[in-house]
């Protein structure tokens, strides 16, 4: 079937004032003002929407959704964040609220524009072994895709780390895993909706060993490494301690410096350790909204891009955003951004670029992330009828500058996932009441 999206009120893509055609997954057309150079079956009037690429997204924690806001954790910088929330997550988490944890994320995720996700999934309770299983069912039945990656975590305090205990898994356990989610869900043929990347937590939770084992099997497997690196000062003066290097040199020391890898952050590294970045095309992931929160720092994004670097966005956990809404991502890269270079410096063009073709490649992906000729038909259409968006004259900046939140009609693959601005399939009241539920739990303690 080929469906023209008709006659936007704007579009990514100023080539198309026509609109696209869409067929057998993929875009087929770009339409200029002739209209589509071959019979259509089905019009949908797009002349109330603006349509981006679907947005995605490059580094989540989906079962942090359980714990926003929380009294332990508010008004605190990374490390003592973690150390307020480690124990609570290591005792209460369990298969169950996680499900609910994972399918509230990628709902609110799909909600606000965004086709395909990845979540950094570091915690593994003690009856859930299966999680990477779960983030996939749950992704599969609101048809987004997802970027799943097996995490760990195998440093706890008693070993110089900051993680509870009760959060770690036995080395081999990890390794063996890692072996099953590659050969189950890594699939890298075009319109994959599972891919799969290994993504060891961070230098101050995982053994150095980890790091290199790691490595290699992304070698064997060809597939992507993600880690958290360039947080804090208080990573830098961990690494320091129990390294004597900085993050960069311990990432380089593990075999980490390579255009398969991005970084969740990359907020402290010097003009050096820019250009070494770079250098290898690695990519990193900038999550505005924790960052402030956390006030860990600015990423210094146009410094990186400018060095060779991909830069792409993340909403980074539901307990250090509190949301997650890529939308609200898109507009907070713009303001930190004005904020650390100017006004001109960063553009709206900038930060839907990175939301889209930036995330997507850091994911490695090149069938993503753009609306051309051949690339999937993963879409994002918002109106403009809401109050805020009165007196708007560029649409596309309004999107932006004026806050959009939550789309109207959202496609994957060619499919309508969301459909005036509600989930399809989804019932969200008790989708809230039992998130709600389980999210009580990690509150009776306090």
């Amino acid at each position: 079937m080929r469906l023209w999206i008709k006659s936007p009120l704007a579009m990514l893509d100023d080539a198309a004032p026509g609109g696209l055609v869409v067929e057998d997954r993929r875009i087929a057309e770009l339409v200029g003002a002739q209209g589509p150079s071959a019979p259509v079956d089905e019009v949908f009037d797009a002349s109330r929407h603006v349509i981006l690429p679907g947005l995605v997204n490059t580094h989540h924690h989906f079962f942090q959704t359980l714990t926003r806001a929380h009294p332990e954790a508010i008004n605190k910088e990374l490390f003592p964040w973690l150390k307020a929330l480690y124990p609570l997550w290591g005792q209460h988490l369990n298969r169950d609220r996680f499900r609910l944890a994972v399918r509230l994320a990628l709902t609110e995720l799909l909600m606000s524009g965004c086709t395909t996700a990845s979540d950094h999934l570091f915690v593994f309770a003690a009856d859930m072994p299966d999680a990477v299983d779960i983030e996939a069912e749950e992704a599969a039945t609101l048809g987004m895709r997802v970027a799943l990656t097996r995490g760990a975590i195998n440093l706890g305090t008693k070993s110089g780390g900051i993680a509870d205990e009760r959060l770690m898994q036995d080395y081999d356990t990890v390794l063996s895993d890692c072996e099953r989610v590659l050969g189950r869900y890594h699939d890298t043929s075009h319109g994959a909706m599972t891919t799969v990347a290994l993504a060891p937590c961070a230098p101050f939770n995982v053994t150095k060993q980890l790091m290199k084992d790691t490595a290699l099997l992304a070698e064997t497997h060809d597939c992507r490494l993600h880690t958290h690196l360039g947080e804090t000062h208080d990573e830098d003066d961990f690494c320091l301690h129990h390294f004597g290097c900085r993050p960069l040199d311990y990432l380089e020391e593990v075999g980490w410096l390579s255009d398969r890898v991005w970084l969740a952050h990359g907020i402290h590294f010097d003009a050096g350790e820019i250009e070494r970045i770079g250098r290898h095309r690695m990519g990193v992931c900038h999550c505005p909204t924790s960052n402030m929160l956390l006030a860990s720092g600015q990423c210094r994004t146009k410094d990186l891009e400018a060095a060779g670097a991909v830069v792409g966005l993340g909403v980074d956990g539901s307990a250090s955003n509190d949301n997650s809404n890529m939308m609200e991502g898109v507009r907070q890269a713009l303001l930190l951004g004005r904020l650390t270079y100017g006004a001109a410096a960063v553009t709206h063009h900038d930060v839907l670029r990175w939301a889209s073709e930036g995330s997507a490649r850091c994911l490695g992906r090149g069938d993503i992330g753009r609306i051309a000729v051949g690339y999937q038909a993963d879409l994002a259409l918002f109106t403009l009828d809401e109050l805020r968006f009165s007196g708007a004259g560029d649409p596309l900046a309004a999107l932006v500058l004026c806050g959009a939140h939550t789309a109207d009609r959202v496609m994957v693959g060619g499919d309508w996932r969301v459909v005036d601005g509600r989930p399809v399939g989804v019932d969200l009241m008790r989708l809230r009441e039992e998130h709600g539920a389980a999210a009580r739990a990690f509150l009776e303690a306090v």
